[in-house]
């Protein structure tokens, strides 16, 4: 981090709090119980290192939030891009960054951005975010052991955000590193960057941008509900489009830092502050229903952004300090969700606070922020997974200070977390895990019947499943709750990347096989859960399968089976003795592999309704 040098700053003002230190660990350690040392002796007090005012109250914090005109968001966006580049991104477009700007600017670009992140739109997003966490968990809950912040909450809402901008996983390198660039970028208009660091910055940052660039372009007739594809095809009255594309990517990569790191950094925090209140997080985890509390208490407790800056636009007075035109004023986030004025036992970490979400860790006014929604349901299903999965992870060491030091945003680097694998089992018996799939193919096996094969979007392996097992599909219901039906796994169990299935459509039934016909297709992404078996295979040294219909699914498991004693190999048509076995529905699924109306230990056989012979593959 840059040290400002002090020949360099204006003349010093009063009051001065001279306990406090911004780049200390014990700010660090704890950002709410520092400010509270200096806020009763000074509640409104300069600080030489950033140039600016420290405002700590709550009442003063209000007001400056409150009042865009006396206090500017201007400033938050003041950083220059190097000479070089200043084509591409000239300081009027960095000034229209959302954190950055007053109205009218900031009231038609959040207008427009806002209708991607709806909490309705947030909330139908919940299960998609639950199969992510799942699926993070399962890479590493064998280990006993996880860089909690990098292993899983990071991963987690990188996840997310790329799911909500409709993102694919090839884009997942670029904007882990545009997060990153972004916050450097914004840091940079108060703590400048020294070279060579400045230009690698912006010369990534930079790419990423042009990239978006294209993306944008290309979705701007586009009628899907990603953020990306939300702004591009917005338009005004007169039918021109709402935003320049410059300007979506420059927002873009707003979502893509706030949208992971905040969340990232407040989930990690939540699990220290659970270790030390093993009775919130037993509670927690007996009634589910209280991790959005969870979540809330530590965003309160400690907000990811402890502050947020404003430009006095003239001069004010507050708590009896002079703060004149033009000055900065660093709004106490922090300090604010602390101050005992306004919170009973502000230092206890409280889920059971009456009124949960009463804190500024989202700011207020104008620029509360706009990804709140997202960051709660995120937030809290993060943490309900992780313990449902992992209820003996604790932190290895809660005081250890791995963070990336910068005043406006404190960026912890890493939380070293340890379990008991045995957790790996037991959750297993009571925990419904689920998974986030892609329609890989989609076929029309019959009259109303179509199989469909399904797999990770990152072509990974899927959990193992035995002969007979089934999952649970959250069919998409429009704007209502997801239907849920049963389908049996009809693959072959020792495919490991993909799953199918095969759906009847159910015409007079409750929707849900209809609606799975009419909207998974080839490229649709749906949550499943992780299979389940209630039909087992008993071991034989002989089978008869015997089904009709869709009932088949399950029982082509159990045929393809490799385990089945006495299986010598699969079945392949050799010839046909009459022209009846094209109409021969026997004959017909017999050779497309999906009936089997016989298994025996013999080399071939016929087909008893059209004479199709069948003959054992080696």
């Amino acid at each position: 981090m840059t040290t400002i040098d002090d020949a360099a700053r204006p003349a010093g003002r009063c009051p001065v709090a001279h306990g406090f230190d911004a780049m200390g660990d014990d700010y660090y350690r704890d950002p709410a119980g520092h400010l509270a040392e200096v806020r009763d002796a000074t509640p409104v007090f300069w600080y030489p290192y950033l140039n600016a005012w420290i405002v700590t109250k709550r009442d003063d914090c209000l007001e400056v939030l409150s009042d865009w005109k006396t206090y500017s968001s201007a400033a938050n966006s003041a950083a220059d891009a190097p000479e070089k580049y200043q084509d591409i991104y000239p300081p009027e477009l960095v000034a229209k960054m959302i954190v950055g700007q007053d109205p009218p600017g900031h009231t038609e670009a959040r207008s427009v951005a806002q209708r991607g992140f709806i909490k309705e739109h947030m909330d139908r997003l919940q299960p998609e975010i639950e199969a992510r966490a799942h699926r993070i968990i399962d890479r590493f809950e064998t280990n006993g052991s996880a860089n909690l912040l990098e292993e899983y909450s990071l991963e987690l809402t990188t996840q997310t955000i790329m799911a909500l901008l409709g993102l694919d996983y090839e884009y997942e390198p670029m904007m882990r590193q545009l997060r990153d660039d972004l916050f450097s970028v914004l840091s940079s208009a108060h703590e400048p960057l020294p070279e060579p660091k400045r230009s690698e910055v912006w010369d990534r940052f930079v790419r990423a941008n042009l990239v978006l660039r294209e993306i944008i372009d290309s979705r701007r007739d586009s009628d899907a509900d990603d953020i990306i594809s939300v702004m591009a095809s917005a338009r005004k009255d007169d039918g021109s489009f709402a935003l320049p594309t410059p300007q979506i990517a420059l927002h873009v990569s707003e979502f893509a830092a706030a949208g992971t790191d905040t969340t990232a950094q407040a989930m990690t925090n939540a699990v220290i502050f659970l270790s030390r209140n093993s009775g919130a997080l037993q509670d927690a985890i007996a009634e589910p229903e209280l991790w959005p509390r969870a979540f809330e208490e530590t965003v309160r407790r400690r907000p990811s952004s402890t502050f947020t800056s404003r430009r006095a636009t003239r001069a004010v007075t507050l708590s009896d300090v002079t703060v004149e035109e033009g000055d900065m004023i660093w709004v106490a986030l922090a300090s604010a969700n602390t101050d005992p004025e306004h919170v009973e036992r502000p230092f206890e970490f409280d889920i059971h606070r009456p009124d949960p979400t009463d804190h500024l860790a989202f700011t207020a006014g104008r620029h509360t922020c706009l990804g709140n929604p997202l960051a709660r349901v995120q937030g809290a299903t993060g943490l309900r997974v992780l313990f449902e999965r992992l209820p003996s992870l604790r932190p290895d060491d809660t005081a250890e200070l791995d963070f990336l030091r910068m005043a406006l945003l404190p960026v912890r680097r890493s939380l070293n977390v340890h379990w008991d694998v045995a957790d790996v089992e037991r959750s297993k018996e009571r925990t419904v895990r689920t998974l986030n799939l892609e329609v890989l193919d989609r076929t029309e096996a019959s009259d109303g019947v179509v199989t469909l094969t399904l797999g990770h979007p990152d072509g990974g392996e899927l959990p193992t499943w035995r002969a007979g097992a089934h999952v649970d599909v959250h069919v998409p219901n429009g704007e209502l709750e997801p239907f849920v039906r049963q389908y049996s796994l009809s693959s072959d169990p020792g495919e490991t990347n993909v799953y199918r299935i095969g759906v009847l459509k159910e015409v007079s039934g409750r929707g849900g096989s209809e609606a799975l016909h009419e909207t998974l297709l080839p490229g649709s992404r749906v949550t499943a859960s992780w299979p389940r078996n209630n039909f087992r295979l008993a071991p034989s040294p002989k089978y008869i399968f015997v089904a009709g219909g869709i009932g088949i699914t399950p029982i082509l498991a159990m045929i393809r089976r490799r385990s089945v004693p006495g299986r010598t190999g699969n079945w392949s048509m050799a010839d046909a003795l009459g022209p009846r076995w094209r109409s021969c529905r026997i004959s017909r699924s017999t050779a497309i592999g999906s009936l089997w109306f016989r298994r025996m230990n013999s080399e071939s056989l016929t087909c008893p309704d059209c004479s199709a012979k069948f003959v054992k593959k080696r």
